[in-house]
Parts: structure tokens; C-alpha cells; sequence
């Protein structure tokens, strides 16, 4: 297959073409600048520009590209540039491709779980709603930008990822240096359920998707059962050997974070429903697996 990417430069993106390319696929890299490599394109978001000639003759689009969620204090400024780069993004991908004569048959579009909100004990499928809050409503934002894609006819996706678990980036690529060092441990009370996905499952549900005829609408990317703050602690000082006695009081998270503190603090019961239902098998369906394949 032939699969262009935006993203590519991500955690996720990374590693989705690292796959593609070891059972010899082809991508197509999309980059903010002049491309300086075979296999890139240009792009730019902001404009809405999007060069077509890097979507020819592809098979599918996967869009992965938007400012890391927590990698900033969430200022006003931030969170319009979180909102824009989903949204804003999103809509020149479906444009381009809505423009074209003989597009790719398929659009894989980033989404996050974020989408539901905080659901505290309650489980959630992609049945459910969208939740309230500032990251539930760009998400609905993001997701609806890809409307000029569907409305041509080509297969449209969400893909609606939970907590990558990575030792090279993203929440547990921070999170895995605090507990080697002895320090690690809950935070808030620990209760709030975090849906989190392998890097190997997440990579293998996005080409899932991608090579699946038929599946569209939203896919929950999470393990079949999310864990609570405080099992994943546990699980952690279980894997690396260490104590887990620290905790992080909520409103010490609330001084630190700002805004960004209600998503830590916030639960999320995402359950994969459509993911199952359609048949993806999950190599780490458990978080202690998902750990130590991020550690090997």
C-alpha cells in the first residue's frame, strides 16, 4: 500500500510508519516545510493548503497531526492553538481530498477519548455522547471538520485514542522516569479511570482500520477494560521494581496543571465496543503487558 500521514513526526506517527515500512509499504510524510526527503509532501494547516500531489495514487490517509495536549499550561493562547491545529487541520485534509477526481478510499482521522468527557464509574462506548468541557468540545469540533471527506463518498474513521503507553513520549514517557526513580504514586485519590492502549495495539488498530472494508464512524483506541489511577500505580511499581507510596494531592495538581488538572484528575471509562465487534485481536489487553512492551 501506498499511505500518506500527517503527524509522521509524532509519537504515534513514528511508529506507524516504522510498521508500514517493515512490511514494505510506501508512505507519503506530510511536513510543514519544503520537503527535503523522498516520501514527503507539503502541507500547511493554518492556510488550509494541501499538496494533492501527495495524495495520488495513495490508498488511505491517516491525519494524526495536532499540539500535544499537555505538553503547555493551557493558556487561551494554547488552547486555541490545540483546538486550531485539530480542526483547522482536519478540514484542509478533507477539503484536498473531497477535491480530487480519484481520492484515496479511505480517511483514518486522529480523535481521542477526550470526546466523552470525565464519566467517573460509568462505562462508555462510541455510543455515547459527547461529555461537557473544553476538550470534549473540541473533539466534537475536530471530528465534524472531516465532514467534506465523507460527504465525497470516502471512507471516514475516528479514531478515538486513549493513553498510549510509550517509554519515548506522550503522558507515560513522563511518567516512567518519576517511578523508576522511587517517586511515583497516585494522583488525586486514584479512583478516576485512565483508557489506556499499548503503542504496538494502537498501531496495529490503526492499520486495522485502514485495511478493514467497511468500518467508519468512530473506534475507541483502548484496551478492552480501562484501570483506575491508583491499579495503574500499582501495576507500575509491580513492573519496575519500585515503591509507589507518593501521591500528588488534587490540589496540587490543580497549582501546577491550571486548567489541564481536570483532565488528570478527570475519568474516562472508554470501552473499545466496535473495535471488539469487529473482530481487532489486542496483543497487551492488560496494562502490565502494555508496560512491559513499552520497557523491551
Amino acid at each position: 500500500m501506498r499511505i500518506a500521514i500527517t503527524g509522521a513526526s509524532g509519537l504515534i506517527g513514528k511508529a506507524l510508519v516504522r510498521s508500514l515500512h517493515a512490511d514494505g509499504h510506501d508512505t507519503v510524510r506530510f511536513v510543514r516545510r519544503a520537503p527535503a526527503a523522498p516520501g514527503e509532501a507539503r502541507w500547511d494547516p493554518g492556510s488550509g493548503f494541501v499538496d494533492p500531489d501527495g495524495l495520488r495514487g495513495c490508498d488511505a490517509v491517516v491525519h494524526l497531526a495536532g499540539a500535544g495536549v499537555g505538553d503547555h499550561r493551557w493558556t487561551d493562547a494554547y488552547k486555541k492553538e490545540i483546538r486550531d491545529s485539530r480542526v483547522l487541520g482536519t478540514a484542509a485534509v478533507a477539503r484536498a481530498l473531497a477535491a480530487m477526481d480519484a481520492p484515496p478510499p479511505v480517511l483514518v482521522s486522529g480523535s481521542a477519548v477526550g470526546y466523552y468527557g470525565d464519566t467517573g464509574s460509568r462505562a462508555v462506548d462510541e455510543s455515547a455522547p459527547a461529555g461537557q468541557g473544553f476538550l470534549p468540545s473540541v473533539c466534537v469540533e475536530w471530528e465534524a471538520a472531516a465532514a467534506p471527506a465523507r460527504e465525497a463518498g470516502i471512507r471516514t474513521v475516528f479514531a478515538r485514542t486513549g493513553l498510549v503507553v510509550s517509554a519515548e513520549g506522550g503522558a507515560w514517557g513522563r511518567l516512567f522516569p518519576v517511578f523508576r526513580a522511587g517517586v511515583g504514586g497516585r494522583l488525586g485519590d486514584g479512583r478516576q479511570y485512565w483508557p489506556f492502549i499499548s503503542m504496538r495495539d494502537e498501531v496495529a488498530a490503526l492499520r486495522f482500520l485502514i485495511e478493514t472494508p467497511g468500518l467508519s464512524g468512530p473506534f475507541n483506541l483502548t484496551a478492552p477494560e480501562p484501570l483506575t489511577n491508583r491499579e495503574v500505580t500499582a501495576a507500575m511499581g509491580r513492573v519496575l521494581h519500585r515503591p509507589t507510596l507518593f501521591a500528588v494531592p488534587a490540589p496540587v495538581l490543580r497549582v501546577a496543571l491550571g486548567e489541564f488538572s481536570q483532565d488528570v484528575l478527570g475519568s474516562q471509562r472508554a470501552r473499545p465496543a466496535r473495535l471488539l465487534e469487529a473482530g481487532f485481536t489486542f496483543a497487551h489487553p492488560g496494562i502490565e503487558e502494555a508496560l512491559r512492551a513499552a520497557l523491551a
